[in-house]
């Protein structure tokens, strides 16, 4: 990544909590983002709350687009994908022929309504290697940020919690951990894309752990030095 011009974002499935909170952190960052859509009308109604989220914030220079998920793709120098599991494989065939040499990052966590707090991981091992799988080598798929809580991302204060990255592509692991820097967390390289196995199953203990005690638990990697 040169570290002079930012990448533009667009986060595939934007609407959501979680695509509008990782947009309002990089967008305060300085970073360009297109939110992305099935529906334009509802990518149209996230950038126009998140404009007035920015001007809320004292952000007077920001970049933000609408665009249906395809254009947004294309658009993109990173895209980012944060759909439920059930539209995970569909959105990705939906943007394949867009994505060709850049990265994709995989926030999806293969939950399986209405048991959520069970782990169940994919016979392919996680939605990270699906995404892998479906898109092909010319796509740097990099797993990150499942762990982190929608509800953190949304507010404009620093968040207690580390981030596992996961990719075949050290390289493309290294561009989005900038990302997450960016977003206000630590990142860490946590090995190829099958270890996304990892963070995904920790989020069903996570969603335990914030039932109990009604909270919005993340994580926290201690003992490297840097922490």
């Amino acid at each position: 990544m040169n570290t002079s011009i930012k990448p533009a974002l667009a986060i595939l499935g934007g609407t959501g909590d979680l695509g509008t909170g990782l947009a309002r952190r990089w967008v305060q960052a300085g970073y360009k983002v297109i939110i992305g859509s099935r529906n334009l009308e509802k990518a149209e109604a996230a950038a126009k709350d998140l404009i007035s989220v920015m001007k809320s914030r004292g952000v007077d220079d920001y970049q933000v687009e609408a665009m249906i998920n395809l254009k947004a793709a294309n658009a993109a120098d990173i895209a980012i994908l944060t759909v439920p599991f059930d539209h995970h494989a569909g959105t990705l065939e939906s943007v394949k022929s867009a994505l060709s040499g850049k990265i994709l990052i995989d926030v999806t966590v293969p939950l399986v309504p209405p048991k959520v707090a069970r782990v169940q991981l994919p016979k392919e091992g996680s939605a990270g290697e699906i995404a892998q799988a479906i898109l092909g080598d010319e796509v740097m798929v990099v797993s990150a940020f499942q762990n982190v809580a929608a509800h953190h991302l949304q507010e404009g204060k620093g968040i207690q919690c580390d981030v596992l990255v996961s990719g075949n592509d050290k390289n493309a692991r290294e561009q989005v951990i900038q990302l997450v820097e960016a977003a206000g967390m630590k990142g860490y390289h946590a090995g190829l894309i099958s270890n996304a196995a990892a963070a995904e199953a920790m989020t069903s203990v996570l969603i335990n752990l914030n039932r109990q005690f009604k909270g919005h638990a993340g994580i926290k990697i201690t003992g490297t030095g840097n922490d």
